[in-house]
């Protein structure tokens, strides 16, 4: 599945993991981890795609792609 969300991925030195921010579904700070990069990708996306289907089961409109420029407020 392609999807158009942002994955915000770090690495955190208090919990020594990449911590995913998925900024489109703002429920939470933080969605999944991963104790490499790419395992972060494939929680990230994984999550993702679970929470599509969750807001399509539920009637939801999905969150619209934000852009670079709206992810970091610059105007």
């Amino acid at each position: 599945m392609n999807l158009p969300y942002t994955i915000i991925i770090h690495w955190s030195n208090e919990d020594q993991c990449y911590l995913v921010h998925l900024p489109e579904f703002p429920t939470q700070k933080y969605h999944t981890h991963g104790n490499t990069y790419e395992e972060a990708v494939k929680n990230a996306q994984e999550v993702i795609e679970m929470l599509v289907s969750e807001y399509q089961e539920d009637g939801k409109p999905l969150p619209i792609a934000k852009s670079l420029e709206q992810l970091l407020n610059v105007a």
